[in-house]
């Protein structure tokens, strides 16, 4: 599978080039992330998985809000159904990111697909979706070399988690969920350029901030919808 770039105005952009601009694009995201994978490693030990099963939970499952739950609810004895069920939950809105791409991908061979599904987070999609609107044509290799160099950082960090949680205690306790948040704002506030935008970001907090006292197991399933069908209702009216 050969890295293959769009056409730039002077000329092809070379492999070089495209692994320079992708990992520039993609670096805030990955500094942003890192408190959260070393809470991931630190939790994985601490519920009584091996450094080798933490560190194959960011290697294979790659999915930090899922691993957080999944953690936490082995952690506390819960069956594997409701763990697989509340993985399928939190990770749901990956169904919306590969019908976004849907068109740019299906010429693609199988194997551009499968890794770029397979490396396709919340933090690649904005930084692809971004360059798609930059320069009109979604570039499959840019938007790979990204989730490629987010998947590292993603790992050296959970990896630096379970070194440490080895050897203190309370990494939990010290505030490093906060960067899951930082990171989400860091991501949707740019974003936020037009009125269905900022309506379906609001919505869908307001949404969450009322439900999750009365259906704290979905509440986030409700107002993500929520905000989604405000945002399309008025980007129907604005075309």
């Amino acid at each position: 599978m050969t890295l293959q770039t769009r056409p730039q105005q002077a000329g092809v952009e070379s492999t070089g080039a495209l692994w320079w601009r992708a990992s520039l694009d993609i670096l805030p995201l990955s500094v942003s992330v890192i408190p959260w994978g070393i809470l991931c490693g630190a939790l994985a030990l601490q519920v009584g998985l091996s450094p080798l099963q933490a560190q194959l939970m960011s290697l294979l499952v790659y999915a930090g809000a899922a691993q957080l739950s999944a953690t936490t609810l082995f952690g506390a004895g819960t069956p594997l159904l409701p763990i697989v069920g509340s993985t399928f939950v939190i990770t749901s809105q990956h169904l919306l990111y590969g019908f976004t791409f849907r068109r740019d991908v299906l010429p693609l061979s199988l194997r551009w697909r499968a890794s770029l599904a397979f490396f396709l987070t919340d933090e690649m999609f904005a930084v692809a979706l971004k360059d798609r609107e930059r320069s009109g044509a979604f570039n499959p290799a840019y938007a790979l070399i990204a989730g490629f160099v987010f998947y590292l950082f993603w790992n050296l960090a959970t990896l630096l988690g379970i070194a440490a949680g080895q050897y203190i205690e309370g990494l939990d306790h010290m505030g490093l969920d906060f960067a899951i948040a930082a990171t989400f704002i860091a991501m949707t506030i740019p974003a936020m350029k037009n009125l269905p935008m900022v309506a379906a970001t609001l919505v869908s907090g307001g949404t969450a901030l009322l439900t999750k006292p009365l259906l704290a197991e979905v509440y986030i399933i409700i107002s993500a919808l929520a905000g989604m069908l405000v945002g399309y209702v008025l980007h129907r009216m604005r075309r």
